[in-house]
Formats: structure tokens, C-alpha cells, sequence
């Protein structure tokens, strides 16, 4: 968590010349990572206008490489990479409601999913609130895109950028407290990498490759700073440095010929500002910074009318040169509904000379004294609407997009109504509001200082350790709950919600915590009703006359702030005739997932092993070695390892290597026999599948695999198939999109002197965490000794 802090010399610098400024860009495109962050670091920290840049999805469908989270949890890991690399280029960050369901082939079929209306309607509230004089896209609207997503934000864009301005399209907006607006000009920010030049010689061009000395760095060094931020996509960055073009291609509105400003008044003020701010940049004393406020403080009053005046940064340059600081902190990581806070507030300033400096909170005026720390406290009480539970995720969602209720809340990246402190501070009589997010403050022995965000919990949380649960033959199974307390001396009793049929043993489980954070294990056995072949499990946690049904996960990386959640505490059940053959599994971890989980939840018994471990051990012990996904794209070792796994196959064994990443690969060579990896995939779920040599083993042993087993997948069949198939590999499916070619590179199975190997771009890593039985039987038939 980012510390609260006050500003050098020389970014007050930059700011003050920033306040001279009156224009906006809004920079769109679908994910994070789509944004040029050399563009926008050039615009808000050269060009010194507002930049902000609306992604219309969390990224929530991608891949992860640095932990096994999907879908809305990655989209929390992105949503805070996102915000970091703000923080470093300088831009806000906005999204829209719209789901990253996956990879998509068209605008049509992302339109079908999102629902392209709703998605409209939010981009026309962000550009109605955010007012950018220029909007710039980053794909443009056909295939050159590259992804349906892709071309659906430029889509997006353009027509928000004429229905902002039309009083008749989404008139409800107009009672939340925006009004019409008609950006000046809309453009396509084209491109020249991966092969694709979109560039062209007549189209305006901006040299952003330029040096800021006051920052001690140009543009490209600070792009690729900020874009290092997404860590879970593996962009880590090299420092670019020296002159770099940017391209634009006209697509609606009044055209630019020079600049993306034409035609647009981007000098803030009247004659008075102006040269009153003139006379406070030329007087700036980078070793005294004090010295401005009494000039700042005039600009203050004669700037509080002035139409496009960046008030928020006035203040805050003016707290920055009287040397400010102030936190919110409280004394523990974490409070219950109903619990009272303590909130600490510690202010100071640090400027020296004729300053007078009072703060108002909570109905008490303070005189801070210089280089002194002043600290007051002040107590809250946590409300059951205070829960730690992103605004987009308060209620269960379709695959597109997330349901938001309130207006208000569009386009924030988090909570808009998280817990604050408004502080009033008062330099020469002169007001600056600062809003202080409330934190929890620790010192660790290694890393120092640490700040995060305060969390409200529920009082008592029950956490599932998976989303899905499969049934083997309709058995009974333990289901093992995790209970914890966010509060002190609460009992309670909690209770397995389930349809008529199945059944839960016990009933229920009494649990007494006498201390916060105490802990108990419960454990339920489930048995499915006779015919069923799925249900939903729900947890009710009754506590003190209250009812709550939330688990609580939280995420932990160096790089982002904790994420901690509290959804709500359920999972599916599904019921599967599935057989195993062979029960001993060594899983050779890759970028992440969560398949090895997914089989020691039929019965399978999972090793983790290292490919040091691999050199160094007797593999022959194991029925079966897997590899994670990407494991060839992000382990050095792969190629090391290659000879040993071969030798273990034409022993007798069987080796199944799930997808890999056609570029970036530390080995390209993964079986007995060559193949070579492409980008393509399929990715409706529901594409039909056929059977090419319908008798073969893997689609009739331990398990008959039929079409049903391919009902119920989720995002999409696979990616990255193989091509260039050496004839000594078997290929028994056959699957493709809509209007396009078949293809056999999903499933490569090769008899290797005893033993098997199989490759296979199926997205087993979504399917089993998703409870989907078919692909289970499958993966088993994969892993069965030939």
C-alpha cells in the first residue's frame, strides 16, 4: 500500500506549471495492459492535461503468472496493477461493468455477451462526468484489432463520443448530477509492433520520447516503469529512452492537423490568473518551496469561480509546499460489523517561516505546531454497508458483466464510499480539504513501514476451500468449512443450506469464539439426492440474532495492496460417474492453476515436484507427471528436465503437458516427437465436438467419453493449438468456431516405448476448478497407463 507522503521540490515544480492547464484526454481501450502508458505518462506529466484511461473490462478472463487466482480474483489483481501504474504515469483509472469473459473472435459476439447497450451507457456516464476535450482509442473497430474486445472498445468509444452529447440517449444520467458533453475530437492512437503497422506518414504525429528534468526521466523510461506494475501478465519492461513518435488516425468530430488540442482554449484563468501564475512558476525556489504560499494562497481565492480550474490540485500543491503530512490509522488489520474504531489521526508541517496552521476533525480545531506531531483520535462505529466487498461484486453476475445498481458508482475502480476521514486544514486562514483513506499501519522487522486498507468483516466468516465440488459415483463427501472470527465473544451455529434431497451430516455445527481471529474447523458430510447430478451448497452462519452467509479469501503480493474479500459462501455440487486408473500423480508446477487441487479432490494423490526434483528423484514411483500451464513459457528448466521425462514415458509412464504460450518459450520441444504451437483456439464453449477415431483409448478407458461429457464448459474450449503434428501422434478431437476451419491441435497422444504421452490445449485449468464433470472424466482417461 502506496504510504501517505508529501511531495519533493520538483514535483511540486511539475505540479505548480500543471496548474496552467485546463485540458482533458480520455484514453479507452478493453484490459489492462491495452493502454499506451508512454501516451499517457507524456500527457498528464508533459502536456500537463487531466488523463485518465477508461478500461472497459478487470482483465478478469486472462491468464495468470504469479499465482493460480482466475476470473473475478484476477480481475482484483489487475484492478490494483492498474491503479499502480497510475501512480506512476500520472493518469486516473476508470472501468465500465463489462466482464472479461475470455478470448473473443468478434465485436458481434463480445456485443452478445456484454450486452452492448449497457456497456455504452457507461462509457457516456464517464465521459459526462470526466468532460475530456479529446478522447483517443488504442484498436481500431475491425480485425486489425486482434480480439473482439478490442474492437468492441473502439466501437464503444465512437459512439459514446457522439451519444455524451445527445440530451435524448441515457436522459436518466442527466438527473445524477451530469450534464451533455461533446468532446472536441475523437482519434485512433495507431501502432507498429507485432508485425502489424498501422502507422502512415500523413497521419499526425507527437514526438513523446521527449526528457523531463524535473522528473530525471523521459517518457519512455516512465511508460515502461508504469506498465512493469502488471505483474501478473509477465510485462516487465526495459527503460526506453530517446525520441519516440506516437501516430493518430482521424475518426469523428472536428479533425487535428498540428496538435490533439486544435481548436481547443487549454489555458486555464483569466489575464489575472494567468499572470499570476507566471509570476509563481518564474519566483518557484526549488530549495524553499514555502516561499510560493503566500501567492498560492491569492490563487486560491481568485481561482475558486474560474470554470476548468484544477482546485483538488491547487490544494494540494498548497499542502505540499507548507511540508503537510497527515494519516488515518487505526490499531488492528481488521473489525467485525458492530464493532467501535479507533481512528488516529497524526498531522504536521514542516515548512519554516510566518505559517499559521489549524485542522478541524471531528468538530475540534487543532493548532499544529512547526516540525511537531499532532495526533488526535476520534471513534467510528463499523455498519454492516462498511463490509469489505467490492461494489461490482455485492451481487452474483452473468459471464458479461457485472450488475451494479447504483448510478454513483460506474466507472470507480473501488469502493467509492470506502471508509474516509474529510480533514480541514487551515494554512494562513486559507481552507484545503484532504480526504483520508483510514488505514492499518504495522512495522515489519523486514520491510519496514507498511500501510493497508482497513478491513470490515463480517462477524463471523465460513470459507469454502474450493468453488466447485464433484461427487465420484454418488458418494458422500466432506465438505471442510473454515470458520473465523472478526470479533470477540461470539457464538453462533452454522448451517448447510441445501436442496430437497441431498443431505447434510450434521444438521448443523455450534461454534463459541471468545477471541478475534480464533479459528475452527467444521466438517459436513454431504450426500447427494439419489438421480441428481447438481446442486448449489449455501452456508448460513447465524450469530448473536444475525445472519450472515460470507466467506472471507484474501490475496497477498508485494506489489499491490492486500485484497481482501467476502463473498458469499457458496459452491456447486456436481455429480459424476467417473473411474480412475492410476492414483499417484506428480504435478510439475508452471504459471499457476489450480488442477492439481482439482484431482486431489476425486482421489487422485498429488506431489508437487520442482524440476530440481525431477533430475534428482526416481520418477517410476509415479502413475502419472503433469505439468502446469505455461510451464514452458516460464520455467528456465524445461528444457533440462526434457531427456529425464522422456526416459520416464519409455518406461512405462505417462506425461501430460497442459497448454503453453506459442511465443516466449524457454524450450520448444515437448514430447518424443516434434509439433509447433500457434495462436489459434476456439473459444466457444459450446462449439460441437467430434470424434475422429472414436475407439481409441482416451476416449473409452477408464471412462466412455461421449458428446455430453463436452456440455457445461465454461469460457472456452481451448488455446493455443498445435499444428505441424508429427504423424507418430494420434489425434482423436476435432472442434472449431463458427464459420471457421476445423481443427485436430487440441489433443496429441503418442505411444512412447511402454509408457504415453499426451499434450493438450484443452483449458483443463478452467474446467476443473469449475466443477465440470465431463472434462474430469477426460483428464482421467489422459492420465490412465496405456
Amino acid at each position: 500500500m502506496q504510504q501517505p507522503s508529501t511531495l519533493n521540490a520538483a514535483e511540486i515544480a511539475q505540479g505548480i506549471a500543471s496548474l496552467s492547464v485546463k485540458g482533458s484526454v480520455l484514453y479507452i481501450a478493453a484490459h489492462p495492459d491495452d493502454e499506451n502508458t508512454r501516451l499517457l505518462a507524456y500527457l498528464a506529466k508533459e502536456a500537463k492535461v487531466r488523463t485518465a484511461y477508461l478500461s472497459l473490462t478487470r482483465g478478469d478472463g486472462g491468464q495468470n503468472l504469479i499465482g493460480n487466482e482466475q476470473a473475478e480474483l484476477l480481475g482484483q489483481i489487475r484492478t490494483q496493477e492498474l491503479l499502480a501504474a497510475r501512480r506512476v504515469d500520472g493518469a486516473e483509472q476508470f472501468f465500465s461493468r463489462a466482464n472479461d469473459f475470455g478470448f473473443s473472435k468478434t465485436s458481434a459476439e463480445t456485443f452478445k455477451i456484454w450486452g452492448k447497450e449497457q456497456i455504452l451507457a457507461d462509457a457516456v456516464w464517464i465521459i459526462r462526468k470526466f468532460r475530456p476535450d479529446v478522447i483517443i482509442t488504442r484498436f481500431p473497430e475491425d480485425a486489425r484489432a486482434g480480439h473482439g474486445h478490442h474492437a468492441a472498445s473502439a466501437i464503444i468509444a465512437r459512439e459514446a463520443f457522439v451519444a455524451a452529447a445527445d440530451s435524448k440517449q441515457f436522459p436518466e444520467q442527466l438527473k445524477k448530477g451530469v450534464t451533455t458533453w461533446q468532446a472536441k475530437r475523437i482519434l485512433w492512437n495507431t501502432y507498429n509492433f507485432g508485425g502489424n503497422n498501422t502507422t502512415a506518414p500523413d497521419q499526425l504525429k507527437i514526438n513523446v520520447g521527449v526528457y523531463n528534468p524535473l522528473l530525471g526521466r523521459n517518457y519512455g523510461e516512465i511508460a515502461a516503469i508504469s506498465r512493469t506494475n502488471h505483474k501478473s501478465q509477465g510485462f516487465g519492461s526495459a527503460l526506453q529512452r530517446g525520441e519516440a513518435f506516437e501516430f493518430f488516425n482521424h475518426t469523428a468530430g472536428e479533425p487535428a492537423k498540428t496538435s490533439l488540442f486544435d481548436g481547443i482554449n487549454i489555458t486555464v484563468g483569466n489575464k489575472e490568473i494567468i499572470n499570476l501564475l507566471a509570476k509563481i512558476q518564474q519566483q518557484y525556489q526549488i530549495s524553499q518551496p514555502a516561499a510560493s504560499l503566500p501567492d498560492l494562497l491569492k490563487l486560491k481565492k481568485l481561482a475558486a469561480k474560474e470554470p476548468g480550474f484544477n482546485q483538488p490540485l491547487l490544494d494540494e500543491m498548497i499542502a505540499a509546499c507548507a511540508g503537510l503530512w497527515a494519516e488515518a490509522v487505526v490499531p488492528e488489520a481488521n473489525y467485525a460489523v458492530g464493532d467501535s474504531i479507533a481512528v488516529t489521526i497524526n498531522a504536521i508541517y514542516r515548512a519554516s517561516g510566518p505559517l499559521k496552521v489549524q485542522t478541524m476533525l471531528n468538530g475540534k480545531r487543532i493548532d499544529l505546531q512547526e516540525n511537531r506531531l499532532s495526533s488526535t483520535k476520534y471513534g467510528i462505529k463499523a455498519n454492516p454497508s462498511d463490509i469489505t466487498q467490492p461494489y461490482y461484486l455485492k451481487k452474483e453476475h452473468p459471464i458479461g458483466y457485472y450488475v451494479i445498481d447504483r448510478q454513483e458508482e460506474i466507472g470507480y475502480p473501488e469502493n467509492p464510499s470506502s471508509l474516509r476521514v474529510k480533514a480541514i486544514f487551515s494554512i494562513n486562514d486559507e481552507p484545503i480539504e484532504l480526504n483520508l483513506p483510514i488505514l492499518y499501519k504495522s512495522t515489519d522487522p523486514i520491510k519496514g513501514e507498511l500501510y493497508q486498507p482497513l478491513v470490515i468483516a463480517p462477524q463471523v466468516t465460513a470459507s469454502l476451500s474450493d468453488q466447485a465440488y464433484l461427487f465420484v459415483n454418488q458418494q458422500p463427501k466432506n465438505i471442510e468449512v473454515n470458520l473465523k472470527a472478526f470479533t470477540k465473544n461470539v457464538s453462533g451455529e452454522l448451517i448447510p443450506i441445501l436442496p430437497s434431497g441431498w443431505k447434510a451430516s450434521p444438521e448443523k455445527i455450534d461454534f463459541k469464539f471468545s477471541q478475534k481471529g480464533d479459528a475452527q474447523l467444521a466438517m459436513f458430510q454431504i450426500t447427494p439426492s439419489a438421480g441428481s447430478t447438481s446442486a448449489t451448497l449455501r452456508l448460513q452462519v447465524k450469530t448473536n440474532g444475525q445472519t450472515e452467509s460470507k466467506g472471507f479469501r484474501t490475496i497477498r503480493y508485494d506489489h499491490i495492496p492486500n485484497i481482501n474479500l467476502f463473498p458469499e459462501a457458496t459452491a456447486k455440487l456436481e455429480v459424476a460417474d467417473l473411474k480412475i486408473a492410476g492414483k499417484r500423480i506428480a504435478y510439475i508446477d508452471g504459471a499457476g492453476d489450480l488442477v492439481a487441487n482439482a484431482l486431489q479432490q476425486v482421489g487422485y494423490q498429488v506431489v508437487h515436484l520442482s524440476p530440481s526434483q525431477v533430475l534428482l528423484n526416481d520418477l517410476s514411483g509415479y502413475d502419472a507427471i503433469v505439468t502446469g500451464v505455461r510451464f514452458f513459457n516460464v520455467n528456465e528448466e524445461a528444457k533440462n528436465i526434457h531427456s529425464k521425462l522422456m526416459e520416464y514415458v519409455k518406461n512405462g509412464g505417462v506425461l501430460l503437458e497442459q497448454y503453453n504460450v506459442n511465443n516466449g518459450l524457454k524450450s520448444n520441444t515437448f514430447g518424443p516427437y516434434p509439433f509447433r504451437l500457434v495462436n489459434k483456439r476456439v473459444t466457444e464453449e459450446d462449439a460441437v465436438i467430434t470424434f475422429t477415431k472414436p475407439a481409441h483409448a482416451a476416449l473409452n478407458y477408464p471412462n466412455k467419453i461421449t458428446s455430453k461429457d463436452f456440455e457445461g464448459w465454461v469460457q472456452e474450449r481451448g488455446l493455443y493449438f498445435a499444428e505441424d503434428i508429427d504423424p507418430k501422434y494420434e489425434t482423436v478431437l476435432r472442434m472449431n468456431d463458427t464459420d471457421e476451419a476445423a481443427s485436430d491441435g487440441s489433443l496429441l497422444i503418442a505411444d512412447y516405448g511402454k509408457g504415453k504421452f499426451v499434450y493438450t490445449s484443452l483449458s483443463f485449468f478452467r474446467q476443473l476448478p469449475a466443477g465440470v464433470s465431463g472434462a474430469y472424466r477426460l483428464f482421467a482417461n489422459l492420465l490412465a497407463k496405456p
